[in-house]
């Protein structure tokens, strides 16, 4: 089986986030930005993956086009034991574009929807191909966007429990914003605080002994720049928190050398950043050998969301999922990936990644 084409698909979709914001530089950005890569094979089989895109979907489908696509177009599909050595090749030919960012984004993308085919092929959910699944629903967190000021912040915690969520992750910066949401959930319910890089390691340091009496689960990526391993292992040691990071790490060798310096508690590989599946499963083989927990970064909504409930249900460690706090004006699966009353997420059951994605709503909401 050949693949004839490898395509990517922009599309749009409007959100509606309330009295949060999501903001890169000085734009608010009021959509998700999805770039779906479609791998067409000469059997008819189609695998689908995700290649991040935030505020850069152009750029993203564009590396799809003219570095992935000419790399990948009438190779034989490899069976999933060999999906690590197909990848290592495209990872070698493009290493001369960069190990981190578009390129990465372009090749994780690649890298998904060959999981996704190798699971189709077998006519069994990706997860089948990977081991045992252990848990058929996933608990999701509600990631919140920024909010600033406390008491909206309290509100919508207060909003994210009565849908259903059991544990609730913020995008806020001072200590006033993490107590009032802990004063609105009460104790038992897990909180996190994610803050983007924005301090030195001194800053962040007295930032988590501000914090630490509202019992946050761990603090995200406290400083900057999120690649100084050492003064992120000095923030872990001296400011007494946990600390998460790892969404803005690339393949096993750059989580490596964080859990070297002793920087993270929690890892936090993101499928559409690292690599894809396959450098994601290195991720938590090394993890797992280190005695480090696991946190998934996944607020997105395309085939990178469905990866991520597959890899997550062989885990019987009850990691979240994290799930974007917003209202959409669509879905690509149809409703399916919705958190539910019980705050958890279904594992999808079909072939591959589980889904396949509403054309409809491709054409609707395509760039």
């Amino acid at each position: 089986m050949q693949i004839t084409n490898v395509r990517a698909h922009h599309i749009r979709i409007p959100y509606d986030a309330g009295v949060a914001s999501f903001k890169q530089g000085a734009s608010a950005i009021s959509a998700l930005e999805i770039v779906l890569v479609e791998v067409s094979t000469d059997s008819g089989l189609t695998g689908w993956g995700d290649a991040f895109s935030y505020v850069c979907p152009r750029s993203s489908a564009t590396a799809i086009d003219e570095m992935i696509a000419p790399q990948a177009r009438g190779l034989e599909v490899p069976e999933a034991a060999g999906i690590p050595a197909f990848m290592e090749r495209i990872q070698r030919n493009l290493h001369l574009f960069g190990r981190y960012g578009i390129t990465m984004f372009a090749i994780s993308a690649l890298d998904i929807a060959l999981w996704d085919l190798a699971a189709r092929v077998q006519g069994v959910p990706l997860h089948r191909l990977l081991g045992a699944r252990k848990r058929a629903r996933i608990p999701a967190y509600a990631s919140l966007l920024r909010i600033g000021t406390p008491d909206l912040v309290a509100s919508e915690c207060e909003t994210a429990l009565r849908r259903g969520y059991t544990a609730i992750k913020l995008h806020e910066t001072t200590a006033l914003a993490v107590f009032a949401a802990r004063r609105a959930i009460g104790d038992s319910i897990p909180l996190m605080v994610d803050m983007n890089c924005p301090m030195i390691s001194a800053e962040a340091i007295a930032f988590a002994h501000e914090c630490k009496a509202a019992a946050p689960m761990f603090l995200e990526e406290p400083v900057w720049p999120p690649e100084d391993f050492a003064a992120l292992a000095e923030t872990r040691t001296k400011g007494g928190l946990d600390i998460a990071a790892g969404e803005n790490a690339c393949t096993v060798n750059q989580f490596r050398q964080m859990m070297d310096a002793g920087a993270v508690s929690y890892a936090q590989p993101s499928v559409t950043k690292v690599g894809g599946i396959t450098e994601y499963l290195k991720v938590v083989d090394l993890a797992d050998e280190r005695g480090v927990r696991l946190a998934p970064h996944s607020p997105y909504f395309g085939p990178g969301l469905l990866a991520t409930l597959q890899l997550l249900s062989l885990r019987d460690d009850k990691t979240f999922v994290e799930f974007f706090y917003m209202n959409r004006a669509a879905c690509l699966w149809r409703g399916a990936i919705d958190v539910g009353a019980d705050g958890a997420v279904a594992v999808p059951d079909g072939p591959g990644l589980g889904y396949e994605p509403d054309r409809e709503v491709m054409e609707r909401y395509r760039v």
